[in-house]
């Protein structure tokens, strides 16, 4: 079967990509949806650990079958599934082989354990000097904590997120909260491809490749923003502050007749404007709520009085009413709301891709919005393993070569 043609703008680059879970695989479908080709290494007959994680399941584990989850198919389409056991030498030298004609590699091991594989990035750079290497760990490859395992719950915690995520001492439910998604694989996965975009472009004036040093837990810290420059330059803790923002008012969640909307008011202009279209001109001139931080001051009387007024319509008739107001204002949509959202129906944020295993795979549009090189579509996530023989033929092994790594349970 011909492979598929790429049009995207990295089109022309090759990846390895031996990560596992969510991260590293994040990374490399971003690369793989901007038009690289993605040669994601996996372990012999059981493949990223990802495709574990579940239910929910694509595929049920039974007696025949490992099972295959969803969350694997959310971060693995435009790849290719080469299939390797790298603790034999055939299976090492495989990949060297492979990867001495790659421009870029990607990887989640704990620091340290490619070495031993003769893997790692001194060793690699020997075979191919123009060798972009993107190492992701949990902590990074150097420090007191470097040799740990560090999963998106952990960073969360570690890294500040939680200290500033969950309702305030006091309050019904408090208590730090992890975020419903893996926010710190999905950071690191992000940082890993700006590095490697910005090496690609060193790579280009002097021809050097470089390796890249992304951690969770240094991109997760780094998304603290407004949380620490306030400890920082003010040596103040927001702590945690529900689904209030910790220095504007009204910001939050409020309840209306059938359920519950947000308002995001970020200055006094957008201010201005909602106390005018909720009937409390007076709220302007107060001086509890006339300038943002004495809105924020007096965030529970403002809290109280903001619900109040906002008795007497529903949710589709407030965020109607406040958007034409402009002012911001929006409902608590889960998955099944924003697959019928308008706007998200306009912008085709869903799409199908169909696999020749597992039959229709439903999956969320890359955000890059590009006029001239756009993201493109074009390998669904893969089984394990299945373009081995493709993979090995265009990197020159022989059929008799192929056979024989079969042969060795290298394949």
């Amino acid at each position: 079967m011909t492979r598929p043609v790429s049009t995207g703008p990295l089109a022309g680059l090759k990846v390895i990509d031996m990560t596992r879970v969510i991260a590293g695989p994040l990374g490399g479908q971003i690369l793989g949806d901007l038009g690289a080709d993605v040669i994601k290494i996996e372990r012999r007959g059981e493949g990223d650990d990802c495709r574990r994680v579940g239910p929910p399941w694509l595929r049920e584990p039974d007696e025949n079958s490992l099972g295959e989850s969803t969350y694997f198919v959310a971060a693995n389409r435009n790849k290719r599934s080469l299939s390797v056991d790298f603790a034999k030498e055939q299976g090492q030298e495989l990949i060297r082989r492979v990867a001495g004609e790659s421009d870029i590699l990607i990887e989640n091991y704990r620091t340290g354990t490619l070495d031993r594989y003769g893997l790692g990035y001194k060793q690699m750079r020997e075979i191919n000097p123009g060798l972009i290497y993107c190492s992701i760990t949990g902590f990074g490859q150097s420090g007191p904590y470097s040799g740990r395992s560090g999963y998106d719950f952990l960073i969360q915690g570690m890294a500040g997120l939680m200290s500033v995520t969950g309702y305030p001492d006091g309050e019904p439910g408090a208590g730090p909260l992890r975020v419903g998604i893996p926010v710190a694989d999905t950071l690191a996965g992000m940082n890993a491809v700006i590095g490697v975009l910005a090496a690609l472009e060193h790579r280009r004036n002097t021809g050097e490749g470089q390796h890249i040093d992304i951690s969770l837990f240094d991109s997760q810290a780094a998304a603290l923003l407004n949380s620490a420059s306030a400890w920082m330059n003010a040596g103040t803790k927001l702590g945690r502050t529900g689904n209030d923002h910790p220095s504007a008012a009204p910001y939050g969640v409020y309840e209306v007749d059938d359920g519950h909307i947000i308002v995001a008011t970020f200055n006094d202009r957008e201010f201005d404007r909602l106390a005018r279209i909720l009937d409390h001109p007076e709220w302007i001139t107060d001086p509890r709520f006339a300038r943002n931080g004495d809105r924020v001051r007096n965030r529970p009387a403002l809290k109280a009085a903001v619900t109040e007024a906002l008795k007497g319509k529903t949710r589709g008739e407030w965020v109607r009413i406040l958007n034409e107001a402009t002012v911001s204002a929006g409902p608590i949509n889960d998955i099944e709301d924003i697959e019928r959202d308008e706007h998200a129906v306009a912008r085709k944020m869903f799409f199908s891709m169909q696999s020749a295993e597992f039959g229709e795979m439903r999956m969320i549009a890359s955000p890059y919005r590009m006029s001239a090189s756009p993201p493109d579509y074009r390998i669904s996530p893969p089984s394990i393993g299945e373009h081995n023989d493709e993979i090995l033929a265009e990197a020159g092994f022989t059929p008799e070569e192929c056979a024989a790594l079969r042969a060795n349970a290298v394949i």
